[in-house]
C-alpha cells in the first residue's frame, strides 16, 4: 500500500530528485522537450519534475520518464527516500540504443547532429509533397537556447508562416495554404 507523502520527504530529497532528473536527461543528450515527448507528457511536466518543488503526493508522471532516463521502475522513489536510482534493465537499455543506433544509421549526419543540439524544440511536421505519391518531408524547428518568451513567440510565427508556405501546392493563391494531412 502507498503510503501518502509526508513532511520527512524534505525539499532536500525533491531537490535531489530533480537534480538526478536533469542529470540523467543531460547525459542521454535529451533536451526537457525530447524527454517529455519520448516519455509521453508534456514539457510543463518535466520541468515541474526539474524544478525540485515539494509535491504532496508522488508525480505520475515520473514513471513515466524513468525508462527514458535509464532507469528502473521505482528509481525516483528510492531517491525521495534517500537512496539513487536503480538501472534498467539490459534489454530496456538495449531497446533504447537500438532506437537511437537505427536513427543515426539512417539519417545524414548533419540531420543527426541537429536532432541532438540542445537549443529548445519549438515544432516539427510531415508533410506531403504534392505530386508525389508517398514522398514526404520531415520538418524539425529549433529555437535559440537563449531566446526570450518573446522571441519563441515571434520564431513560432515566423515558422508557421513558412510552414503554409511548405504546404502550398502549385499554382495556389499566396492567401490558400494546402488543406492536405488535416492542416
Amino acid at each position: 500500500m502507498m503510503k501518502a507523502m509526508t513532511e520527512d520527504r524534505t525539499s532536500l530529497h525533491w531537490a535531489e530528485l530533480a537534480a538526478a532528473i536533469r542529470s540523467a536527461r543531460e547525459a542521454r543528450g535529451l533536451s526537457q522537450v525530447g524527454l517529455a515527448e519520448l516519455s509521453g507528457i508534456s514539457e510543463g511536466s518535466v520541468q515541474n519534475l526539474e524544478s525540485g518543488a515539494p509535491r504532496n503526493r508522488m508525480p505520475k508522471t515520473l514513471a513515466k520518464i524513468e525508462p527514458h532516463l535509464g532507469w528502473a521502475t521505482g528509481s525516483g522513489r528510492a531517491i525521495l527516500e534517500g537512496g539513487a536510482p536503480t538501472p534498467a534493465p539490459a534489454g530496456d537499455q538495449a531497446a533504447l540504443i537500438d532506437i537511437e543506433d537505427k536513427l543515426r544509421r539512417k539519417l545524414p549526419l548533419r540531420i543527426v547532429d541537429e536532432l541532438e543540439s540542445d537549443d529548445p524544440l519549438l515544432d516539427s511536421t510531415v508533410i506531403q509533397l504534392p505530386g508525389v505519391a508517398g514522398a514526404r518531408m520531415t520538418v524539425v524547428v529549433h529555437g535559440r537556447p537563449d531566446a526570450t518568451p518573446e522571441q519563441i513567440q515571434d520564431a513560432l510565427l515566423a515558422w508557421r508562416d513558412a510552414e503554409r508556405k511548405l504546404r502550398r501546392l502549385p499554382g495556389e493563391s499566396d492567401d490558400e495554404p494546402q488543406a492536405a494531412n488535416g492542416s
